[in-house]
């Protein structure tokens, strides 16, 4: 009997690209990763190299070449909202990467809402204008990159998400597509039409030749080309996806209902709707995925900055790193008082102020670095929970419990405060490649193979009293406001 063939899922983060190998029934064979680093030139800016993207793909596919016999798909899922902007002629980046965390546009969001055009924005996209997503960066870079305008002019300049980026490089510049639900985080895209809109490029300032054609996420994407990496070519690309979308389907939500939250760098709550929505509480409508099933929407809340705030706390209290924090905000009962807003880009939803700033407000000469630390880990879970909390209220419903991917997820101190601040069961999936899976499945769906099921979780419940828990709510609340500008 002939082996089973292989997916090479790729899951390109904002701190670390992975990659697995992963059979029909979703079990993984083997896993790779690679780091990244992010630089912040100024207050509010954020980029990446984009080469360096692009090397850490290539550095996890090398570890996982030997298998490329067995090899059938490539998928790909990637952080969202970055933007990559190359020479078509020399495959090169003409800047480094305006990543989703990037506050640069703020003041031009802010002007553009000023003049009443966030609401037809919301109706073609689902997205409020904000500076998370590309829309206003790409504008940006054509009124401040020379080499921008410059190629735009020779029909030359390429301007896409990272999945672009990553699949231009995959086949050697042969294939220059994006799928849908990547180009449904743009802000240029239309949501019902399933085209880049003339009309939202003409409002950011975005050329509109200089984007990748959208499909759907299932789609024939091409070919590896010979010496684009470690694999031989001729390999196809059957799916791609942005990282949280593909985390909903790793978590095998097919309909809607189920809720998940990816604790990464910043995090992303999202469920499916019956159909196309607008939030009315702070969140967006966007695109799950299309395939050949169709167009499956989505309501999607965005936090910032999540268990990143972990590292950032760690580094002002002198801490090695994430891990020995949440030990020491294990070594108290309680924050004693503190509470931690880390609104160190501003705040995502569903309160979506980029001029509020992160501060510390409780402490007293009784607190020390451990109050600090548990604070830290309690303001990850208040924001979980003021999106999941927004979320219910746009679809008038409670919500069951929340499934739970991405790094930190895998810290159980972590989760059991989630499950006390949200007051609902919280369930973990076991594997941290969620998002590389769900890649996957839609990769072995669109070769004919039946999704693999869902992954095996581990259920934290709440088990917080009632009263400690809606103080705790009260006072977060209450620091949010604060922090607001």
């Amino acid at each position: 009997m002939s082996e089973a063939p292989l997916v090479l899922a790729i899951d390109q983060g904002t701190t670390n690209t992975k990659a697995v190998l992963v059979d029909p029934s979703g079990r993984i064979h083997a896993r790779a990763s690679a780091p990244l680093t992010t630089a912040y030139p100024q207050p509010g800016w954020a980029e990446q190299s984009a080469l360096a993207i692009w090397d850490s793909v290539r550095d996890v596919v090398a570890q996982l070449a030997g298998a490329s016999g067995r090899i059938a798909a490539i998928a790909l899922a990637n952080q969202r909202e970055t933007l990559v902007l190359w020479d078509a002629e020399t495959g090169q980046p003409i800047a480094p990467a305006i990543i989703w965390q990037c506050r640069r546009t703020a003041e031009t969001c802010a002007r553009l809402i000023a003049q009443d055009h966030d609401a037809r924005v919301v109706e073609l996209t689902g997205l409020g204008i904000n500076p998370l997503f590309p829309a206003s960066k790409l504008g940006w870079a054509m009124e401040n990159i020379p080499a921008a305008r410059d190629l735009a002019a020779q029909s030359r300049l390429r301007a896409g998400t990272v999945d672009a980026w990553l699949l231009w490089k995959l086949t050697g510049g042969a294939s220059f597509l994006t799928d849908h639900s990547n180009a449904s985080r743009t802000q240029l895209f239309d949501t019902q039409r399933l085209e880049f809109s003339p009309e939202l490029c003409s409002l950011f300032g975005a050329p509109i030749e200089a984007l990748p054609r959208p499909v759907p996420s299932d789609s024939e994407f091409g070919l590896t080309a010979p010496q684009a990496t470690a694999l031989p070519a001729g390999i196809p690309i059957r799916a791609m996806m942005g990282d949280s979308h593909a985390a909903l389907n790793g978590h095998g939500v097919r309909a809607p209902g189920p809720v998940k939250a990816t604790f990464g760098t910043g995090s992303s709550l999202m469920t499916l709707t019956p159909g196309r929505v607008a939030s009315s509480h702070g969140l967006s409508g966007t695109i799950a995925w299309t395939d050949r099933n169709g167009t499956a929407y989505a309501l999607e809340g965005n936090i910032t900055v999540s268990a990143q705030a972990a590292g950032f706390m760690a580094a002002l209290l002198g801490i090695q790193d994430a891990r020995a924090l949440s030990d020491l905000a294990q070594s108290v009962p309680d924050a004693g008082g503190v509470v931690f807003v880390p609104a160190l880009a501003g705040l995502g939803a569903p309160h979506w102020d980029d001029r509020a700033t992160g501060l510390v407000t409780g402490m007293t000469h009784a607190t020390r670095p451990a109050h600090l630390a548990r604070a830290t880990f309690e303001a990850i879970a208040h924001q979980i929970a003021d999106v999941l909390t927004a979320m219910e209220r746009d679809i008038g419903h409670p919500l069951a419990d929340l499934r739970a991917d991405g790094g930190a997820s895998g810290n159980p101190f972590l989760m059991q405060l989630q499950a006390d601040l949200l007051d609902r069961p919280v369930l973990r999936a076991e594997v941290e490649e969620v998002g590389a899976l769900g890649a996957a499945a839609m990769a072995f769906a669109a070769l004919g193979y039946s999704a693999p099921p869902g992954e095996s979780t581990t259920r934290f419940a709440p088990g917080m009293d009632l009263t400690q828990r809606a103080h705790l709510r009260e006072i977060w609340a209450n620091a949010v406001a604060r922090a607001r500008h």
